[in-house]
């Protein structure tokens, strides 16, 4: 399993097929998967755009067309400068089985996106995470809500890349695939998880699944418009694939219940940022009174005395 270098005259000089091949594959699967979750969402009339505005519903959209963008951007980028600056190290770890893989893309893929997450709930970048808890609703249309800084920088994305232009192909896509179901699943309004808790005999199951991968419950929890009644928690539950790592680190709740409301508290004083701020923050600037993106006082739940407890 050791790092194999090839001699540099072996490497073709021009982009590998496969890492486009997958970066188009992902595309195509996101959009399956929010279609068939949204789908989902209509039948049992669980469907957030009826409190979504045409603000709303324009951040909705161009949040999830962003990606499509973004990743062949981002593979382009990191295959490109490998084979400009490595190409000796292109595929040279396809040898590897899945299973070698795996916790690779566990600790270098998924817990680094729990603690960018984490950051995104700091003052330091929540500016360019606001959009993705502005939604006054959940479901499977607002998942990919966030400032383009954020998503586009978000350091997980680069390291998947990385590690396909080294060879892990197939089980980068594999992998991907099964993080983009969990996370709309979790962001959706089908609430799986409640068939988990609803039958005695899946009980030990969902004690399992709850503590493992995300899961409507504790996203929900994670998405709350407040923490004043036990249910919401937007100081923690900052998992993606894994939950683990909040279990992990400390930051996980676990109550099995869903929030009544969801979204920003100021926004509800001061009235919603526009979506162009939202999205393209510092490229456009807030007009609101006390917004989050002009004034440090009101960067997170609208009240300069309270902050959440992962930036203390």
């Amino acid at each position: 399993m050791a790092l194999a270098r090839r001699p540099k005259e072996t490497v073709r000089a021009s982009l590998p097929k496969d890492a486009m091949m997958q970066a188009l594959l992902l595309n195509h699967a996101y959009l399956l998967i929010l279609v068939a979750f949204g789908v989902l969402e209509a039948i049992q009339f669980r469907d957030g755009s009826a409190k979504a505005d045409r603000d709303e519903s324009i951040l909705d959209a161009v949040s999830i067309g962003l990606p499509l963008i973004q990743r062949p951007i981002i593979y382009l980028t990191v295959v490109g400068l490998g084979l400009s600056l490595a190409p000796q190290y292109r595929d040279a770890l396809k040898d590897w089985p899945w299973y070698a893989w795996l916790p690779v893309f566990l600790l270098a893929e998924d817990m680094l996106q729990y603690w960018w997450h984490r950051l995104g709930h700091t003052k330091y970048a929540w500016v360019w995470h606001r959009a993705h808890h502005s939604a006054p609703y959940m479901g499977a249309r607002m998942t990919f809500r966030n400032g383009f800084l954020y998503s586009f920088f978000m350091p997980n994305v680069w390291t998947n890349v990385l590690f396909v232009y080294l060879g892990a192909g197939g089980f980068a896509a594999a992998y991907g695939l099964l993080k983009i179901f969990v996370i709309i699943g979790a962001h959706s309004e089908t609430r799986w998880d409640q068939y988990l808790y609803r039958s005695k005999r899946l009980r030990p199951l969902a004690r399992i699944v709850e503590r493992t991968i995300s899961t409507p419950a504790t996203d929900f929890a994670h998405h709350a418009l407040s923490e004043g009644d036990g249910v919401g928690h937007y100081s923690g539950n900052f998992g993606n694939l894994l939950f683990f790592w909040d279990v992990l680190f400390g930051t996980a709740l676990i109550t099995r219940k869903y929030p009544p409301a969801f979204g920003v508290e100021n926004d509800l004083v001061h009235g919603r940022e526009r979506w162009w701020v939202q999205l393209f923050f510092p490229l456009f600037q807030s007009k609101r009174e006390a917004s989050d993106f002009n004034d440090p006082a009101f960067w997170f739940r609208g009240s300069s005395t309270r902050a959440p407890a992962a930036a203390e």
